[in-house]
């Protein structure tokens, strides 16, 4: 497939078409609605060259809560825990404010924590968290659409030297910028890729769509694209 302007591997993300500005402005009043909450709404509108605003919750508010979860990292490797440093209990904070129904901040985690060979994946710059909200409160939705509660992501955010030894993936991926996802359903890979196009038909947001014999891509890249 022929991916609109992307960066070239040496310029910024940040003088990408995809930028938070442009995803907001795609998403429409209706998916502003349904997809962003007050505080990532809060955050999206900061200025793309400044990290976002993101209000979460003390760890001394959280571990008051009866309902808040800790952050389990049973499945995540030690050393790549260790060598996220101070960003990896942050971002889990900022991912619980999501309140997603059907995705946890685990499997986003894990989607992360993985290596081809030597080459090891990691978090998303702290500036682009915003961007990955958008994109799962969409598979959160696809999972309600279909009735399910078992949602499975396979893959998240690359950085550039993971997504190079990641078979089949593009070099201009869209999950180099953070707003990308491949996603498994407990259905047909093909009725998942339609609750998805059915969404976006509604105006809920704005991205590419691709559907493949396993799992379903999904971006809110802010230009609708389908393969």
């Amino acid at each position: 497939m022929i991916f609109p302007e992307f960066p070239s591997a040496s310029a910024p993300f940040e003088a990408s078409p995809i930028d938070r500005r442009r995803v907001i402005g795609s998403l429409g009043l209706a998916g502003l609605g349904l997809l962003v909450s007050p505080t990532s709404a809060s955050a999206a509108s900061s200025s793309g060259r400044s990290a976002p605003k993101v209000t979460v919750q003390t760890q001394a508010r959280q571990s008051t809560r009866p309902d808040s979860p800790r952050l389990d990292l049973t499945g995540v490797p030690e050393d790549w825990a260790r060598n996220q440093g101070s960003l990896l209990p942050e971002y889990s904070r900022y991912l619980t404010s999501l309140k997603l129904k059907n995705i946890s901040t685990q499997q986003v985690i894990e989607a992360h924590a993985k290596s081809h060979g030597s080459i090891w994946n990691t978090l998303p710059p702290k500036a682009w968290w915003t961007r990955m909200g958008y994109t799962l409160r969409v598979a959160d939705r696809i999972a309600l659409e279909l009735n399910v509660s078992e949602v499975e992501i396979i893959s998240a955010y690359r950085a550039p030297a993971y997504n190079a030894h990641c078979e089949g993936a593009k070099s201009r991926s869209w999950h180099q910028a953070n707003v990308a996802v491949d996603v498994k359903f407990p259905v047909r890979s093909s009725q998942a890729t339609a609750a998805a196009r059915n969404l976006r038909s509604r105006g809920l947001f704005k991205g590419g769509v691709g559907g493949y014999w396993n799992f379903t891509h999904i971006d809110s890249r802010g230009e609708n694209m389908d393969w």
